[in-house]
């Protein structure tokens, strides 16, 4: 008999949505995200709410570039189902020969192994110091 663990490793998990994001799959990017998950945007002052909602905003972001894609430079787990990462987005706005990238933090809380809310932020420090107050305030 297996005695492997039960709970979910977050950090593939991350890094499999990172992976489709990377690929424009938004539903490989949804297989982890709760329908009701809220995906927050600070930088834009909005949020989104439910899986749909998201899937619509990421093809609209996504969507003035050619190349669009992600890399990704850290995801940790900090315990108490948050992870943080940091990531940059980057693609050629359609119609010019710039390259545009943006760095973002990103904090995401799990439930039963699956997104409930993510909130990216600007700041990375920001985003840094507020996954860790979250992991500490859900221990």
């Amino acid at each position: 008999m297996s005695q492997e663990s039960t709970t979910p490793d977050l950090v593939e998990r991350m890094r499999l949505m990172f992976e489709a994001a990377d690929r424009a799959d938004w539903d490989g990017v949804l297989r982890f995200v709760a329908p009701e998950a809220v995906w927050e945007a600070t930088g834009l002052g909005t949020s989104f709410d439910g899986a749909a909602a998201i899937k619509v905003f990421l093809k609209e972001w996504s969507g003035p570039y050619k190349d669009w894609g992600i890399d990704v430079e850290e995801i940790v787990d900090l315990g108490n189902g948050v992870t943080f990462a940091v990531f940059v987005q980057k693609g050629h706005p359609i119609g010019s020969t710039g390259e545009v990238q943006w760095r973002h933090a990103q904090v995401a809380e799990w439930a039963d192994g699956v997104l409930v809310r993510i909130t990216v932020y600007r700041d990375i420090d920001e985003g840094r110091a507020a996954a860790e107050r979250l992991a500490q305030e859900r221990g």
